[in-house]
């Protein structure tokens, strides 16, 4: 594949998602739901800032692009979009509880499957076409989940949340056409906020009072947030979905790394047997694109 600065942005970004644990896990001592409430109020203050003065021009072009849409189009953007802001809150929910509360391997076992997860459900819900080899991949993963769920069936449930969480966001925004990304993400973020914000005077703790606690949040917000996801959306104009796909495995891979070498979380030979399996189901899984890329070239 050539090597362009959007490959660049995306290689970039989802090694900046890798140092998420990072970030996170100083937090362990707050709520879960607290630490949502803060980074979801964050990030919807500082896009919302950015659609309303920042990108003026790309506002008003989409404003007028689903006014001229016809009636069942509009309904289905507007469906999508906010659909995308529940799925979003739920799995930013389950993330941060599942890597402060269960263990950051289990964080990763989620994004590990998740590629697979999402073509599964994507060919049940929008009848994509499966090979053999990515069947086979996905019975691979399978049987990683029974695996691990020797061990602890409740953390592999927790892992396959998340993963279900935000498979069913992509492949619901795969049809989520017509309309600027960013403002659409910004629209969803600030639709979480505002489904989060009848909950917060009576489900949040006592306002924290740490500076370090503010600090880690605008943190999360800025930096394993809102510039990731930016960088995502300027990478897809330049690279294939395919590409993004395979760098995704960036960001679960280094926290699976990051968990054993920097937490320190056991692991036995169960666990790698079943991490080995899922990375050579994600092998299989993209075979065509890792192996067949020269083929695919000269055609």
């Amino acid at each position: 594949m050539k090597f362009s600065k959007y490959y660049l942005t995306a290689f970039v970004s989802f090694l900046i998602w890798g140092f998420f644990s990072l970030a996170l896990k100083p937090l362990k001592g707050y709520p879960s739901l607290d630490i949502l409430f803060y980074r979801v109020f964050m990030c919807a203050a500082v896009m919302a800032v950015i659609s309303l003065f920042v990108r003026v021009k790309v506002l008003k072009e989409s404003v007028a692009a689903f006014r001229e849409m016809p009636v069942t189009g509009k309904r289905q953007v507007a469906f999508l979009t906010l659909i995308g802001g529940v799925l979003l809150t739920a799995n930013w929910f389950f993330f941060i509880y599942v890597m402060n509360h269960i263990s950051v391997k289990a964080a990763s076992f989620a994004y590990l499957v998740c590629p697979i997860m999402t073509t599964v459900i994507a060919f049940f819900v929008l009848d994509e076409k499966l090979s053999k080899w990515q069947w086979t991949a996905v019975m691979l993963s399978i049987l990683s989940c029974i695996l691990l769920s020797f061990n602890n069936i409740s953390d592999i449930l927790y892992s396959l949340i998340v993963a279900a969480s935000y498979a069913f966001y992509l492949v619901s925004q795969r049809k989520n056409a017509g309309i600027d990304k960013f403002l659409v993400l910004t629209i969803q973020i600030i639709f979480s906020a505002l489904l989060l914000l009848p909950f917060y005077p009576k489900y949040s703790a006592a306002l924290p009072t740490e500076a370090s606690f503010y600090i880690l949040i605008i943190l999360i917000a800025v930096v394993f947030t809102i510039i990731p996801l930016f960088m995502n959306l300027y990478a897809l104009q330049g690279v294939t979905s395919s590409t993004m796909g395979i760098l995704l495995y960036i960001n679960p891979l280094m926290n699976f790394a990051i968990a054993l070498f920097y937490f320190h979380e056991p692991i036995n030979a169960t666990q790698i047997t079943a991490y080995s399996l899922i990375l050579l189901s994600i092998i299989i899984f993209n075979e065509r694109f890792i192996f067949g890329r020269r083929r695919t070239a000269v055609a």
